[in-house]
């Protein structure tokens, strides 16, 4: 909002109007979002940082079980695991959630419409819903191995289900629409101008691709590539399901900890050190973002 600002030399400028908080009104509007976000947010935070530091035998702050896990050789190859798990995940989601949005944009208005519509379908269906789908599909007497069986293909069920192979495929279908959206987008605000240019210097198309597009949007696919890898380090019911107990990842050994053992102070450290790591991986996804083409 701007104000006219009267000078002897000549007519009103406009100047710029600093808003300030100290108004009643203006307190009384973000009050109650604050509150909000300091109680849902911040205080659990405060809370499982205190319970990571605290220990049980003694009133002062210990570091000891940042320590136990970071040194266990019992939860490190669970942490390995699960970013070993992530990075697939992710790379997948990239190898097919990157053609598919090239091909959405090289389609009409209207069948982008339809085709972004069937990419964020899955958001209105429950992700437990989806999971045990996967166990229909992917079941030793699931779709996938019963066509294989009348096409002769094979003679023993693949086991699709309760290993790192049917985490994975479940994960990919959940966190694959996280991949497209963002890069469909980044890819409508290319110039076109560009690719007539590179064109018009006889560049050929697989030349305009690689040399001229795909540089364009690359940090739109890295930043989304951050993104997704940061989901795949917190996921719990997918490889709760569909790994059957038998693949342990970061959130279950989470779970085992509050629920099984209970061991309260290890599992908040654990959450703290994964929110560390995620704030860190967050950053990296900000500063690619903001090296994507506006």
């Amino acid at each position: 909002m701007t104000l006219a600002s009267p000078t002897a030399s000549g007519p009103a400028r406009p100047v710029a109007r600093r808003w300030s908080f100290t108004r009643p009104t203006e307190v009384t509007r973000i009050l109650p979002l604050f509150i909000l976000v300091v109680l849902c947010f911040d205080v659990p935070l405060l809370v499982a940082l205190g319970w990571s530091v605290r220990d049980p035998k003694g009133p002062d702050p210990t570091l000891r079980h940042y320590i136990d896990f970071t040194t266990s050789p019992i939860y490190l190859p669970v942490v390995w695991r699960t970013i070993e798990l992530a990075a697939i995940v992710t790379g997948f989601c990239a190898i097919l959630g990157y053609p598919l949005a090239l091909w959405i944009t090289r389609l009409s208005a209207g069948r982008q419409l339809v085709a972004i519509g069937l990419v964020i379908i899955p958001f209105w269906i429950s992700i437990l819903v989806r999971t045990y789908a996967w166990i229909v599909i992917l079941g030793n007497a699931g779709v996938v191995n019963r066509t294989l069986k009348e096409l002769g293909l094979i003679e023993k069920s693949i086991p699709f289900l309760y290993n790192e192979l049917g985490v994975a495929i479940g994960m990919v279908n959940v966190l694959l629409p996280f991949m497209v959206l963002p890069i469909y987008a980044a890819m409508l605000r290319v110039d076109s101008r560009l690719l007539h240019v590179a064109a018009t210097l006889g560049a050929s198309s697989f030349s305009i691709f690689w040399r001229v597009f795909f540089p364009i949007t690359l940090p739109a696919l890295s930043a989304t590539m951050a993104l997704v890898f940061i989901l795949s380090l917190g996921f719990y019911i997918t490889p709760a399901i569909l790994g059957g107990g038998k693949v342990p990842l970061i959130a279950n050994m989470m779970d085992m900890f509050i629920n099984r053992l209970p061991r309260w102070e290890l599992a908040s450290a654990v959450a703290m050190t994964l929110l560390l790591v995620t704030l860190l991986l967050y950053a990296g996804y900000q500063w690619l973002r903001s090296r994507t083409p506006a």
